[in-house]
């Protein structure tokens, strides 16, 4: 039976597609949703991730599996959610190990059939890339083939049908939600050809500032936004936006669904990253502006959103915490745990400022150090030294605040003789380092270094973002890839870190382990 609220006519509908990872609600279809609702907007919600995952995760076990570990994980699919939702689970690394790896063992099975590999945040398709528009293109025009139209296509046509929108705006944030997205797309331009489609997001922002973009959605998508869409979508519904930030609605999500021991407060407290001087970021890449929201206002919102939502952990999620933001943060609090990243400096190389974030409830925070060697840094204008780095990690790790350190590697300035300088870092400095993640660097299409160096083609596809280079000292992926998996993570002190890292969700679910010690 549908409540009152169920068919309350909207004048959109903003979608989180499938597949992106289930621990917590989107941010960017939240702060939409705020926006909206200052306005006084009527909109409908719909988390079609969380959604479709469940749905999925429910479907009745084939006939034909016989193997021990897909009974297995068919078997308990949900006692395996529940445990996701348990805070005793994350006591035992062991128990939330296979709790994830059967949830994803059953996506895999349940999804065979489309010719499409699915996980808690990935999919795949055998032949269809989200690289390409005509693939994309492909995806909207059989929209039945897809891994979720069993789900999708009852649950839009219902909502449409009910809520009578006049726009469907889709948040397409990650490669992995990309092909769904336009499945999605594709199905409401042909059963509802009268409802006006909106396409934004994050990945659709990285798209639309390179400068190979050229629109190939013409006769799909109506609209397509560029960069926060807040002020863009309010301008398309015929709206003045009164303010320029708005403080993000978490109230029609639904929030003891997420794969978490509670509810988890995504917040951006900026746009945009203030160092910016990075040569590997894509952010400065794409020439993304930095826009901070005031830090009374940071605090009104997360003192508002948290009465509100009685969240376990804040997830603030901008590029880098500001200094001026993290004083704040030191001295009033949220008093709920958080994390988040935070550029290495001074500050955080402070024994009493440190002791003052960790009594704000500061948990985590995710340091962007890229490498051990400092010719390195200099080159690719971190601003910081390895020194600092240190001081900064065994600062964090006697106050009680865990580390989870980004290490990059194969960018221009490095060689192997720099990444085992890095290796050595990590392995004398190993107990100062709680997780790890290691990445081999992308560069770029629109990179400045991508300018200086030759380059060629890196996946084939006219939506893709980075592009191969020829390294000036011989240190292309594969050689850094064999030096990962022969050196750096056989290595018994790396090794030992890297088996910290919750598997799929990694940084998202960290905490959790910190704070169940």
């Amino acid at each position: 039976m549908k409540t009152s609220n169920e068919i309350t006519r909207s004048r959109i509908i903003l979608v989180h597609p499938p597949v992106a990872k289930p621990g917590e609600p989107p941010a960017g279809i939240a702060r939409l949703s705020g926006a909206l609702s200052a306005h006084g907007v009527s909109h409908t919600v719909l988390d079609a991730n969380l959604e479709g995952l469940l749905h999925l995760l429910e479907q009745p076990r084939p006939q034909r599996i016989d193997d021990v570990w897909s009974r297995r994980a068919f078997r308990n699919v949900r006692k395996n959610i529940s445990a996701m939702r348990n805070p005793a689970t994350y006591r035992n690394r062991d128990r939330y190990a296979r709790a994830v790896m059967d949830l994803g063992r059953v996506l895999e099975i349940a999804s065979v059939e489309s010719r499409a590999t699915v996980g808690l945040a990935n999919f795949q398709h055998e032949s269809l890339s989200p690289l390409r528009s005509g693939d994309l293109i492909a995806a909207a025009g059989q929209p039945e083939l897809n891994t979720y139209f069993p789900y999708f296509s009852p649950r839009l046509t219902g909502l449409v049908r009910d809520r009578e929108p006049e726009f469907i705006g889709f948040s397409l944030n990650y490669l992995s939600q990309a092909l769904c997205t336009f499945a999605m797309m594709g199905f409401i331009k042909r059963e509802f050809p009268s409802v006006k489609m909106v396409l934004g997001g994050g990945l659709v922002t990285s798209w639309m500032r390179s400068p190979l973009w050229k629109n190939p959605f013409f006769g799909l998508a109506d609209f397509i936004a560029d960069g926060p869409g807040e002020a863009t979508l309010l301008r398309l519904l015929g709206i003045s936006p009164r303010t320029d930030t708005f403080t993000p609605a978490y109230q029609a999500m639904p929030a003891a669904e997420y794969l978490a021991p509670g509810f988890i407060l995504p917040y951006s407290a900026s746009d945009g990253c203030f160092w910016n001087r990075c040569t590997f970021c894509p952010e400065k890449a794409e020439g993304n502006p930095y826009t901070p929201i005031p830090a009374d206002r940071v605090f009104q919102d997360l003192g508002d959103l948290s009465r509100k939502n009685a969240p376990v952990l804040i997830h603030l999620l901008d590029s880098a915490v500001a200094p001026a933001l993290m004083g704040a943060l030191a001295e009033k609090g949220p008093r709920v745990p958080w994390y988040g990243f935070a550029r290495i400096s001074a500050q955080l190389a402070d024994p009493e400022f440190c002791l003052e974030l960790k009594r704000s409830g500061c948990v985590m925070l995710k340091l962007g150090l890229e490498s051990g060697d400092q010719e390195v840094l200099d080159r690719m204008e971190k601003g910081i030294s390895v020194d600092m780095a240190l001081q900064a990690m065994k600062t964090l790790k006697k106050a009680g605040i865990a580390t989870y350190v980004y290490l990059i590697f194969g960018t221009p300035a490095e060689n192997l003789l720099s990444a085992r300088k890095t290796l050595e870092f990590v392995a004398v400095h190993h107990e100062s380092i709680d997780f790890l993640n290691l990445a081999v660097f992308n560069m770029p299409v629109c990179g400045s270094d991508a300018y200086a160096l030759e380059t060629r083609k890196f996946y084939d596809g006219d939506l893709s973002l980075y592009t191969d280079f020829s390294h000036p000292d011989g240190w292309g992926r594969k050689q850094v890839r064999h030096f990962l998996d022969t050196e750096f993570r056989k290595h018994s002190a790396v090794s030992l870190i890297l088996k910290n890292d919750p598997v799929v969700f990694t940084s998202n679910h960290a905490p959790f382990f910190v704070l169940n010690r």
